[in-house]
């Protein structure tokens, strides 16, 4: 199974909608808080070089945003 973490902030509407689409696929993630948790926020801009939310990251591949197909795509959902 794929290792998958999620940047996100508590009134971010693409991170919800990530959330959502990774829960009804039963994909099991990590969440990270970026508002309340200054490593990670850290991290993220580290790792992806981006201040914006969602930041998604599968085994290493990171996209900023929701992408459906690519997380499609990187899980293999069809």
């Amino acid at each position: 199974m794929a290792k998958v973490l999620v940047y996100t902030t508590p009134t971010c509407v693409y991170c919800k909608m990530v959330k959502a689409f990774l829960k009804e696929n039963n994909v099991e993630y990590t969440e990270k808080n970026v508002a309340e948790d200054a490593v990670a926020r850290e991290e993220m801009v580290r790792e992806s070089g981006q201040m914006g939310v969602p930041v998604v990251d599968i085994d290493g591949d990171r996209f900023v945003g929701f992408d459906k197909d690519w997380l499609k795509s990187k899980l293999g959902i069809k």
